[in-house]
């Protein structure tokens, strides 16, 4: 009877653990791997590179039958593509996606494991006009892959450039531009309905190239100088690198059209190492700081201040220097690795040389300031900014209720404290966000007393899931993670105890 009930339990404790597995899956960084060069290495090789370096994620741009055949029964997750160039016979007949996936996928998998098709890339920025084939080709890739029971595997999507918008500041403000609505409309409804990300081309190092006197070379590369930081006077959103802000914007764009819940992968991000007489800015030491913090920033989670916990998926471009691609030359120039596989810089893809900086932004801010209510201000003008704060902030005023632990002493001063730290410590600590309309002030005095801790910048995120003071995405997922570790560890008892029982 007890072993009956243990075959019983088993197929929930199985389910449990995808459950716990899925709650706890954590932002990755990929690579992206173009071959628009005549000198590079086979790709067995590259193969060998990609493992050496610890690269679990890459990006192809086509589905090169060498390639996929390289990265067989390697563990290495593929997002695979399909060139503009071919979107015109995609979109019209199911045939030719048939086929394409029968004799360019299927062989090879699943022993190369795919788990992204991109129809067509950064079509709004192509010339001709392939935007309207997007989505029917998307459909018609999508319907081969039901046919043969992987749709809910392999992932289909397409990716764009920042151009999809017609705003992008103050991030609050991000909005779509309107001439693409025909194409874009129906993509987001598709991804919405296939679980699939909107994926996107982030390149801070164009804004700051294109418009060095209104963007801080600091704050495009993650930099952790206060001065450079940017304040969203819609929401009182602190932005200390332009990274977050761009893809604050199309949070706020996609909001804005009701796919509030529409995750966002980026698909291209990083820096050049070298460029022509006015890209001074392309440099390896550059690259390697950008880079390095964009790992940090990644790995640990920290998601945006719009989104703050939420997980960021990024591929940063490229694998290697592509030296037939045209233009400036930049363009020829963002690889990791030279084509005799030595590093353009060092570089640890994994982040865990870097993995206890909660995000290159904030290395160098002191984590021994605090922002508290000034003494100089009205209650009224408080009152509001505690309001604010509580609110629009999103600041977590749990433990000033009554009953909690920093209610007492139950003045307005010290709840407004409180408020101000958290959004001070969850904003990077920048002086920017210690302002409230002239009603806060930093101070290098601990406010912490009795058991009412206030946070400090470098404990507001490494701790946000014990505290509460994360976001509700965090929250969330943290709360996920303690039911299904305390179901599992029932169950867990419960087949020991039936084991014991029998002996």
């Amino acid at each position: 009877m007890e072993l009956g009930r243990a075959i019983f339990l088993a197929p929930y404790l199985f389910f449990l653990l995808l459950l716990s597995a899925e709650f706890s899956k954590a932002s990755y960084i990929g690579v992206c791997y173009g071959r628009n060069a005549d000198d590079l290495p086979t790709p067995d090789k590259v193969v060998q590179l990609v493992k050496a370096h610890s690269i679990k994620y890459v990006r192809i741009y086509d589905s090169n039958v060498q390639v996929l055949k390289a990265f067989a029964n390697t563990g290495v997750e593929l997002m695979v593509g399909i060139p503009n160039a071919d979107l015109l016979g995609f979109s019209q007949f199911q045939s030719n996606a048939d086929s394409w996936l029968k004799n360019s996928i299927l062989p090879y998998y699943p022993a190369t494991k795919i788990t992204y098709i991109t129809v067509g890339a950064e079509v709004t920025e192509a010339s001709g006009n392939t935007s309207s084939l997007v989505v029917p080709a998307m459909q018609k890739i999508h319907a081969a892959l039901l046919k043969v029971g992987l749709n809910k595997k392999i992932k289909v999507s397409s990716t764009h450039s920042l151009g999809v918008l017609s705003r992008s500041f103050p991030p609050s403000a991000g909005a779509f531009d309107s001439k693409f609505a025909y194409f874009l409309k129906p993509m987001l409804e598709f991804l919405a309905e296939n679980q699939s990300p909107f994926m996107v081309d982030i390149y801070p190092y164009y804004a700051y190239r294109d418009s060095p006197s209104n963007v801080s070379l600091d704050y495009a590369l993650f930099s952790s100088s206060s001065s450079s930081a940017v304040v969203d006077p819609n929401t009182g959103l602190v932005y200390t690198n332009m990274f977050d802000a761009q893809l604050d914007a199309l949070y706020f764009a996609l909001t804005a059209l009701n796919f509030k819940t529409l995750k966002i992968m980026v698909t291209e991000t990083g820096w050049p190492t070298k460029g022509s007489t006015k890209e001074t800015a392309a440099t390896p030491g550059n690259a390697q700081t950008y880079n390095t913090n964009l790992i940090r920033h990644v790995i640990n989670d920290t998601g945006t201040p719009f989104k703050q916990g939420e997980e960021i998926d990024v591929y940063i471009f490229s694998l290697f220097n592509e030296n037939r691609k045209p233009g400036l030359d930049s363009e020829r120039n963002w690889g990791l690795f030279y084509p005799d596989q030595t590093s353009v810089y060092n570089l640890d893809l994994t982040g865990k040389e870097s993995s206890t900086a909660v995000s290159g932004v904030n290395d160098t801010l002191s984590n021994g300031t605090w922002c508290i209510a000034s003494s100089n201000a009205s209650d009224v003008d408080l009152q509001s900014a505690l309001d604010w704060a509580c609110g629009r902030g999103n600041v977590d005023c749990s433990p000033i209720q009554p009953s909690q632990a920093c209610y007492q002493p139950d003045t307005l001063a010290s709840h407004a404290s409180y408020a101000f730290n958290s959004y001070y410590q969850q904003n990077g600590a920048s002086p920017v966000a210690c302002s409230f309309g002239g009603t806060a002030m930093i101070t290098n005095k601990n406010p912490s007393y009795d058991n009412c801790q206030y946070a400090t910048q470098g404990t507001i995120l490494a701790n946000a899931n014990s505290t509460g003071s994360a976001s509700s995405a965090s929250a969330e997922h943290s709360f996920g993670t303690r039911i299904a570790t305390i179901l599992i560890s029932v169950l867990v008892e419960v087949l020991f105890s039936f084991s014991l029982s029998r002996l």
